[in-house]
């Protein structure tokens, strides 16, 4: 059997270098196959608007020829051979392959159509002021098969044109005046290299600025440039922006917004029946009205209720802005109450000297519930598995302002599935329900009346888990918290709890835990029943949505201080501050406080290739009322999205390592953290990508534990005790969902192995391999 298996395969290989001794062998009369292309750049620009133009210019003139592979990675024209091979058949499996696999049809010069790609790039060159380049190409014919061609582009950039003047004219002295003073804002200034899509975004940019100003049929197709390359010689340009020919006399002059009509529609569609007036706005309603009519007029009229007196100045002038129509329109769509919405602003009447825009709001209500069920199956990095489910409800516009009330179950159910002792009845359950009250503005005393020109919400939480870890303990948690959470820019969001708190309860401790627990009595502290009142404030930074960002970064920092006002109210009454053991509703409170930040960067190579990089850090430190932070809020490494190299909980901190490693995942934690990640992504067929990465990173103790040798945070032993790990993987990404695999293989063990050197693993390559399997990217 054996013999007869490399037969076929030795016949297959035959087959495949007979066929591509013959890639052009089927080739239609007439048609030459193209084989590549190689650009030559003459005269090499490096501007930044240079290096741009070439960009531009060489996805014009690329073009992945048949007889490669893998986006012309490969040079094996694998499809080629597929095509002659089976191009002949009409029907059948020879018809199927020829379907699935051969290239249909092949790239043939005629159909690279060098000739428009040249004309392409050259007004590329125009459009980013090298208005002196050219752009030309050669065909060279395969000197050992005339069937086959290649092309040589050559382009000679020449030298670039720099602006020189820019002028505004021919519009009406109003206008003119407002273009005058928002030039500090302009794209193009005298100096900067010429190129069209400045120009632009700048068209856009005043069309925005005078539509700010009540223009509001001002666009940007009514402005015009005109170029003189004369007027300085010597690489100069100087602009002209002037109206268009025939401008509408409408674009002309600013507008004022006049009365208000709203119409709502029922959830299936139903005509309004009724209507109401409340101040200057007409309600109109289908049956019952389902908004409050104060809250209504006040989202179409947010900026009377800024804390801004400027702001508020300029709406009691009722000009038209854009800027404001697009923040009264995303308010209302981030509601979430309306499934349809759309807002006309329309003349009062239709003299030629009208000025004022009526507006005319219609949409249709959302239906109010929404009901989320997730079901999966959880694969833990630390041998658990298990099936997982949570089911959420959400009433939409709960009392007639947007509000939004949630209510949501999650349960799961975990067991080992290690082999060996590990295998044992090590099962584990979690199940909790929690209640979240949004409301879409700030709740808060001297707050609630205002309006932000901002995206602004406020949550008030209530939850209660109970987590079973079979064989040890069980772990009651409730409580709950206030949130607010600002995003004053694209990029920026705020977040900031002024209240929370949480309670654990340590339920049915087995003989088991207790001596573990007796062995490391800092983990049983850490677990006991104790009260968790924090403060905290996180921000957030992302410019990921940024137009013309092609390299993106995300940073996120955390500060939580716990047990501080609680500590400061007992030392008004007299206790000291630094007294241990003091009381909240007769259990311990914490005291600590914790910071954490991470940093995440993505550079995006080209379209098939990435380099993401990470870097987090953290520190907690208790004192006062308790020394030993609470379990839930150390820190912890290993696993799917950290160091891939190693399971959840099974390095450090420091350089300790337990004797029993069935205990490991409950004491491997600390209170400082660093991680580093880089990971390189490359694209190898349409939606699948690879990945190779090294990540690196240990967790540490702030202060020393008799229990835990060799896990205290000192500058003398730091590097060494930084896990290295580096690994492969897999991802599909859908977009809207990846699905990953990463494979994991250790470097350097941050504990003593007895083995010398840098790469201190010992034991066999598979035992020591890290498989996961998750959704998302890692970072």
């Amino acid at each position: 059997m054996k013999a007869i298996h490399i037969k076929i395969l030795a016949v297959c290989l035959i087959s495949v270098v007979v066929s591509a001794c013959s890639v052009t062998k089927h080739l239609p009369e007439g048609e030459v196959l193209y084989t590549g292309s190689k650009t030559v750049i003459l005269n090499k620009s490096t501007t930044p608007v240079g290096v741009t133009a070439l960009t531009e210019i060489d996805a014009a003139l690329d073009k992945t020829p048949s007889t490669k592979m893998l986006g012309g990675m490969l040079p094996i024209p694998f499809k080629m051979w597929m095509y002659n091979n089976f191009v002949k058949y009409k029907k059948g499996f020879g018809k199927w392959m020829f379907n699935r696999f051969a290239a249909n049809p092949p790239v043939f010069i005629s159909t690279v159509n060098p000739e428009v790609r040249v004309k392409v790039a050259t007004n590329l060159l125009r459009d980013y002021g090298y208005f002196n380049g050219k752009v030309a190409y050669e065909t060279i014919v395969d000197k050992q098969d005339s069937l086959k061609a290649s092309l040589v582009y050559t382009v000679d950039m020449k030298n670039p044109y720099f602006i020189d003047t820019v002028y505004y004219q021919r519009f009406t002295p109003q206008t003119l005046r407002i273009m005058e003073r928002g030039r500090r804002m302009s794209y193009i200034s005298p100096g900067e290299q010429f190129n069209v899509v400045d120009l632009d975004e700048e068209c856009t940019r005043i069309s925005t600025l005078l539509r700010n100003r009540g223009y509001f049929y001002f666009r940007p197709d009514y402005m015009t440039y005109q170029a003189d390359t004369t007027l300085i010689p010597g690489g100069h340009i100087s602009l002209r922006l002037i109206p268009v020919p025939g401008l509408p006399a409408a674009a002309q002059r600013p507008y004022y917004l006049g009365d208000a009509s709203v119409y709502l529609f029922g959830k299936n569609g139903e005509a309004p029946d009724d209507s109401m007036m409340y101040k200057n706005l007409n309600i109109h309603y289908y049956k019952k009205l389902q908004v409050r009519p104060n809250m209504l007029y006040r989202w179409l009229n947010y900026q009377q209720f800024v804390r801004n007196a400027q702001m508020r100045a300029s709406n009691r002038t009722r000009l038209y802005s854009q800027y404001r129509q697009e923040q009264v329109q995303e308010k209302l769509s981030q509601l979430g109450i309306f499934s349809y919405m759309d807002i006309q602003y329309a003349p009062k009447d239709t003299t030629a000297v009208c000025d004022t825009l009526d507006i005319t709001m219609q949409a249709t209500f959302a239906k109010p519930l929404d009901a989320e069920l997730e079901l999966n199956v959880v694969t833990k990095s630390n041998d658990q598995t298990g099936p997982g489910a949570s089911f959420g409800v959400t009433r939409n516009n709960v009392f007639g302002g947007g509000e939004s009330w949630n209510v949501k179950l999650k349960g799961s159910y975990e067991w080992q599935t290690g082999g060996g002792e590990k295998s044992s009845l090590m099962n584990s359950w979690e199940m909790g329900i929690s209640t979240s009250l949004t409301f879409p503005r700030v709740v808060f005393p001297r707050f609630s009346k205002r309006e932000f020109d901002f995206p602004a919400t406020t949550t008030f939480r209530l939850y209660i888990d109970q987590l079973n870890r079979a064989r040890y303990y069980k772990l009651l948690s409730f409580g709950g918290n206030a949130t607010y959470d600002f995003q004053p820019t694209r990029t920026s969001r705020h977040s900031i709890t002024p209240f929370k708190l949480t309670f654990n309860v340590l339920q049915h401790q087995s003989e088991e835990f207790k001596k573990i627990a007796a062995d490391n009595p800092a983990l049983y502290v850490s677990l006991d029943n104790q009260f968790i009142p924090a403060m905290e404030y996180t921000y957030t930074y992302d410019n990921a949505s940024v137009r013309r960002v092609k390299n993106p970064i995300w940073w996120q920092s955390t500060i939580t201080s716990a047990g501080n006002v609680t500590a400061t109210i007992y030392r008004a009454c007299g206790r000291p501050y630094n007294e241990e053991g003091k009381k909240l509703l007769g259990a311990p409170f914490s005291q600590f406080m914790k910071f954490n930040t991470e940093f995440r960067h993505l550079w995006n190579i080209d379209k098939n290739n990435k380099l993401a990089s990470r870097v987090a850090l953290g520190a907690l430190f208790a004192y006062g009322n308790a020394t030993i932070a609470p379990y839930s809020e150390q820190f912890y490494v290993g696993g799917a999205n950290s160091i891939r190299a190693f399971t959840v909980r099974s390095i450090g901190p420091g350089g300790y390592h337990p004797k029993d490693s069935k205990y490991s995942y409950l004491d491997q934690i600390g209170t400082f953290r660093f991680e580093a990640n880089v990971e390189y992504r490359f694209r190898i067929f349409k939606s699948i990508w690879g990945a190779t990465f090294l990540d690196a990173g240990n967790v540490w103790l702030m202060r020393k534990d008799e229990a835990r040798p060799d896990s205290q945070l000192r500058l003398k032993t730091f590097p060494k005790q930084i896990a290295l790990g580096t690994g492969v993987g897999f991802r599909y990404d859908m977009d809207i969902l990846v699905f990953r695999l990463d494979l994991g293989i250790p470097l350097h063990l941050p504990y003593d192995t007895e083995r010398s050197g840098y790469y201190n693993v010992t034991g066999a390559f598979l035992k020591n391999l890290g498989i996961h399997f998750a959704i998302g990217y890692p970072f």
